[in-house]
């Protein structure tokens, strides 16, 4: 017996590195994502960019825009648009308090990845974030760097 290799095997855990250096989290959160047929598709083959993104609320309900989803391969007329605005899904009491937390002046709420969970579904985590000053950003480039010293010092 030969054992077909499926494409969408690989597991799909998509970061955004920029946000954690540009962010401080301060909640995180975990939300479905409202996706059109071929846009499942393809993020489970990877094709997804979570650089640009940010979300904003609009009548009580929270968008990500910005994200980019590459156009399927496969498809042929029926393709999706690959920035369009998508829905997130949260229950209501998440949405309250994290509507409530974001009228606060200097935060935002950023995606920080995508992801598939066990049920194959797509989920984005966000999280409410306030920018980093510059010298915030010093100080975790030097951190990182101390740390990368001492792993090699390990060796």
């Amino acid at each position: 017996m030969t054992t077909k290799k499926n494409r969408f095997e690989k597991i799909i855990n998509i970061k955004n590195k920029k946000a954690s250096f540009e962010f401080e989290f301060i909640d995180k959160y975990v939300a479905g994502i409202q996706l059109k047929g071929t846009e499942i598709k393809s993020i489970r083959e990877g094709k997804v960019s979570l650089t640009e993104a940010y979300c904003y609320f609009r009548r009580g309900e929270l968008f990500i825009k910005q994200m980019h989803i590459a156009p399927y391969s496969m498809a042929a007329s029926y393709n999706h648009d690959a920035v369009r605005e998508r829905k997130l899904l949260l229950n209501k009491q998440e949405l309250e308090k994290m509507e409530g937390k974001f009228s606060e002046k200097g935060l935002s709420i950023v995606p920080i990845r995508i992801f598939i969970n066990d049920q194959g579904l797509a989920k984005v985590e966000i999280a409410l974030a306030r920018g980093k000053k510059i010298h915030d950003k010093r100080e975790s480039i030097k951190a990182k760097d101390t740390k990368r010293e001492l792993e090699r010092m390990k060796f």
